[in-house]
């Protein structure tokens, strides 16, 4: 294990700015309120998973210690969950759509729920591992591996609806990987499907009842995005949880690459809406507006990450991470473009994209019977694990990781496409190779988001898979794949404390107050296929252990 601390000298000086800032206690508004509990997937509408206490905080967080340990039983693809806590009980998903309601103070189990699984599930690419439940309504709301979103009583753990909203046997198993998200009495999500020669669709179905609300079709029948039928295959499913802002009654979500990823002669155009990030309205599902990131996307480089939302010369932007390595930052109103920045060290499939217009600057695409080098590879600058925005530091703390891959394009064989679990990548080779004069390596960036101006940075042997939490104590924390747990000072990213969990991190820590005292918690347990696919560049994950385990901390 290998880890440097970079603090530039930019860094240094906005230290100077950042002690002035008030505190966490005389704020209010998203990322504020609701200080005691995490009651959504990224805790606020805005993304920020930041948690307003600061009884943990830089002087004591050293003398944090285990305060329960939940252990769902089953350890396949370990634990990716974000847990929601409200009023001092903490839910959670584990592997196989195990629902779990767990006392907040004490990790004891209240209920446990498991869904009846068709067999089919067992058929898929995208198999038992699931990131997350939503709680409202007086409901836990779960998508499932077979591809249904269910409605469960909170209180009791019992199921008290079930929507089948998928075609598994004739969508490649099409599944929800992410949980479905509420927008008001409206229950929405995306499901698996970017990288196989499906229409991706964004569904949503009625809270209370899962009666069918609307389906929103991703790529768009249309010759001008894509050539003749090519949109009935062209992917592009928004398989992680989108946001819901009640001040403007709007979704926003991402969606993934179009397909077949690298193999792009038999879908000309510009393949909307894949790579895209979506404004839509709940009550209808017509979209508001879409910012396409990747036109022709041709190098399996999702929109589908988090839509943070800052401040930006007084008014609100989103601030969107695609995985090709740059930053789009878009009035979050009308999806208009404020600036584009760099976030990937290394950047080679275009000479830049335009922050004005976000046209592509001479991008340089995949062919038949070359093998060519890309940079980001095709897991991206960043996976899916997510970043956090401090509000009293104004940065924005994300993980990133640097690693190219050399790729072959070619048509997609009928005959490799027979089962469930197959995969429309569009190549005839693919490997993970380091960036040019580096190894592969990890990061952990400090940034304005706006600008992407770096205050700090971590850099790790091995790329982190978990998220990022941020805290009014002045605290970041996250952990690496191989169990290292980490607290870092927001300011400056010095090292505060550690605890060895025994696996790797891939879900989302969270804060919360129960019984009068603060939390943390960790979600451990290394899963998911990227371990499996960065094994190519990091031959070491191979002996990394699996393992599932809920790990809370609080001060004595």
């Amino acid at each position: 294990m290998n880890r440097t601390l970079h603090l530039t000298l930019a860094g240094v000086v906005a230290l100077t700015g950042t002690l002035a800032i008030g505190t966490a206690g005389a704020e209010s508004g998203p990322g504020f309120d609701d200080p005691d509990n995490w009651p959504q997937y990224h805790r606020s509408f805005n993304a920020w998973r930041y948690s307003p206490l600061k009884d943990v905080d830089k002087s004591n967080v050293g003398g944090l210690k285990v305060a329960w340990i939940h252990q769902p039983g089953d350890i396949t693809h370990g634990l990716q969950a974000t847990p929601i806590v409200i009023d001092g009980v903490l839910y959670y998903v584990s592997a196989n759509n195990n629902v779990w309601a767990v006392d907040a103070a004490t990790g004891k189990t209240i209920w446990h729920y498991q869904p009846k699984l068709d067999p089919i599930s067992k058929k898929v690419f995208y198999a038992a591992a699931s990131r997350g439940i939503t709680v409202g309504r007086g409901k836990v709301f779960l998508g499932t591996l077979d591809g249904r979103m269910i409605g469960i009583d909170q209180k009791t753990g019992k199921e008290l609806w079930s929507t089948q909203l998928t075609d598994m046997a004739n969508e490649y198993g099409a599944l929800f990987s992410a949980p479905p998200q509420l927008a008001g009495d409206i229950l929405f999500g995306g499901t698996t499907g970017g990288d196989q020669p499906i229409r991706g669709k964004i569904f949503a179905v009625k809270a209370d009842t899962g009666e069918r609300a609307w389906t929103f079709d991703i790529p768009q029948d249309d010759p001008a995005s894509f050539s003749g039928e090519s949109w009935k295959i062209g992917g592009g499913s928004a398989w992680m949880p989108g946001t819901y802002d009640p001040r403007t009654d709007t979704i926003y979500i991402g969606t993934s690459n179009a397909a077949p990823d690298y193999f792009n002669r038999d879908r000309k155009g510009d393949n909307k809406w894949t790579a895209s990030l979506l404004a839509i309205d709940p009550k209808t599902g017509k979209l508001k507006w879409g910012l396409q990131e990747v036109p022709h996307d041709s190098w399996d480089y999702d929109a589908a990450y988090e839509a943070l939302m800052v401040k930006k010369d007084g008014k609100e932007v989103l601030v969107h991470l695609n995985k090709g390595g740059f930053v789009f930052v878009a009035d979050k109103d009308s999806g208009k473009l404020e600036n584009v920045w760099q976030f990937a060290e290394n950047v080679n499939w275009v000479k830049g994209i335009d922050p004005k217009t976000g046209k592509l600057i001479d991008p340089v695409y995949p062919e038949q019977g070359k093998v060519k080098t890309f940079c980001p590879n095709l897991l991206g600058a960043r996976s899916w694990n997510h970043g956090a925005y401090n509000p009293d530091t104004g940065l924005w703390y994300s993980h990133a990781m640097e690693v190219c891959n050399e790729v072959e394009a070619g048509p997609v064989d009928p005959d490799s496409m027979k089962a469930l679990s197959a995969l429309s990548l569009g190549i005839e080779s693919i490997k993970l190779v380091p960036p040019p004069g580096d190894k592969p390596h990890g990061r952990l960036d400090a940034r304005d988001p706006i600008t992407g101006k770096r205050k700090w940075s971590i850099r790790y042997d091995l790329p982190p898979l978990s998220s990022v939490l941020t805290t009014a104590g002045g605290l970041v924390f996250t952990g690496d794949m191989e169990g290292n747990i980490f607290a870092y000072d927001a300011d400056d990213g010095k090292e505060l404390w550690t605890f060895w969990a025994g696996s790797g991190l891939r879900g989302g820590p969270v804060s919360y107050r129960a019984g009068g005292k603060q939390y943390i918690v960790f979600p451990t347990g290394l899963g998911s296929h990227a371990p499996g696919f960065l094994a190519g560049a990091f031959p070491q994950i191979k002996d990394l252990p699996g393992g599932a385990a809920l790990i809370a901390f609080t001060l004595p």
